[in-house]
């Protein structure tokens, strides 16, 4: 991956060239300081779009369903926002599919889906 959005401005920026923010104890990436800033100041309105940057930047991992919180089927996948998300049975896949945009993003990665279906990797000591 050497692309994705800021998480502010929704711009697409170079991931070398991207700002850095601490974020879930990971990093979500912004196009400028500026942006930083207002994450800083409050993640709240852009938690869906970061924590989806961080599964896309695969700083976390999908562990369950992020609809029920059960174990995720890879047969029951469907492609959210250029990433393929598993769900638990056919009723999450079908409610994941109907969305759509933004709406879409949330079923999957508004802060209570990401907690339920999602872990931030460890990152390893050395």
């Amino acid at each position: 991956m050497t692309q994705v959005k800021c998480v502010v401005a929704g711009k697409e920026i170079d991931l070398a060239k991207a700002v850095a923010v601490k974020y879930r104890g990971a990093s979500a990436y912004v196009c400028c300081n500026n942006c930083k800033g207002k994450f800083e100041k409050d993640s709240t309105p852009f938690a869906t779009k970061a924590n989806h940057q961080l599964f896309q930047t695969a700083q976390a991992k999908q562990v369950k369903c992020p609809i029920a919180g059960r174990k995720a089927d890879p047969s029951k996948s469907v492609r959210i926002g250029g990433v393929s998300v598993a769900f638990c049975c056919d009723n999450c896949k079908g409610k994941a599919s109907r969305l759509k945009g933004d709406a879409q993003l949330a079923v999957a990665f508004a802060d209570k889906a990401f907690d339920k279906g999602f872990e931030v990797k460890k990152k390893s000591r050395k």
